[in-house]
């Protein structure tokens, strides 16, 4: 089992959205993808953005997500950055 949830997640990740606007992610697949882009990174040699007790790349990208320190980009901001 996942700890944190799916919703959980979500949560934190939607926090910083203004009523009325779009949330960043709509579904567990969102989260999904964006820590598993996450992992792959960790797996290509990022260091990590927490202290983590765990040595395995998933577990600490929804580390990472749940205590806020990456963000997911929409489509429009990507192309921004």
């Amino acid at each position: 089992m996942l700890h944190p949830s799916y919703t959980d997640l979500m949560r934190v990740v939607n926090s910083e959205v203004e009523p009325g606007e779009q949330p960043v992610v709509n579904s567990r697949y969102s989260i999904v993808l964006a820590t598993a882009k996450r992992a792959r990174q960790l797996i290509g040699g990022v260091d990590p953005m927490v202290n983590s007790s765990s040595t395995k790349p998933l577990s600490i990208a929804v580390e990472e997500m749940y205590q806020s320190k990456v963000k997911i980009l929409n489509d429009d901001e990507t192309k921004q950055a």
